[in-house]
């Protein structure tokens, strides 16, 4: 029987409608982790994953390659390549011991895409409720929304480019939606 957890690249669909300069593209496997707890967890998984975490609501603080996201009061998510997944998780649990947390792994739970592209706000706009001009939602704002009908953690990496982690299930979903978006503003 196959090994269902075996992660692999999730094919985005349609990627040849938003062109070489102005995609979509399934970013690689990541290791991902949902923390929660007070400030002593906080600190203590901060130290442990060699990043801070963000105070401030809304935000994504990145270091090297590993990102922790704000998603809450006591809520982040915690980002790093999928490599170092098993020993990310090893200190997490070690400097986490003592203080009442939760800690869960979702690496296999969901995927990440980027979209890059000067319209990038107004093709997300086609299906998302936020306000996505860069005075309202800022390089290095991040939240959990919807697009159209899936839930997605949307994190803007830069003036024109969103992050979109995404439920597995949901990845052909948005890319198709995406495509249709721009097909539909005459972008494609």
């Amino acid at each position: 029987m196959p090994d269902i957890a075996t992660r692999s690249p999730v094919a985005v669909r349609n990627p040849a409608r938003f062109g070489a300069t102005r995609g979509l593209e399934s970013l690689p496997p990541a290791a991902r982790f949902i923390l929660r707890g007070g400030n002593a967890v906080r600190a203590a998984a901060g130290q442990a994953a060699g990043i801070e975490l963000p105070v401030q609501s809304c935000r994504a603080i990145t270091a090297g390659e590993r990102a922790a996201l704000w998603l809450g009061p006591d809520e982040w998510l915690l980002i790093a390549p999928e490599s170092a997944g098993a020993s990310l998780a090893v200190s997490l649990a070690g400097a986490l011991a003592a203080l009442p947390h939760s800690l869960v792994d979702v690496s296999h739970r969901q995927v990440a895409c980027e979209l890059r592209y000067p319209e990038a706000p107004l093709l997300l706009a086609a299906g998302c409720p936020l306000d996505l001009d860069e005075s309202a939602f800022p390089v290095g704002m991040c939240t959990r929304t919807v697009l159209a009908k899936a839930e997605v953690v949307l994190w803007r990496t830069s003036a024109r480019a969103f992050r979109l982690e995404v439920a597995r299930s949901f990845v052909a979903y948005v890319s198709q939606f995406l495509a249709e978006a721009a097909r539909a503003s005459d972008l494609d």
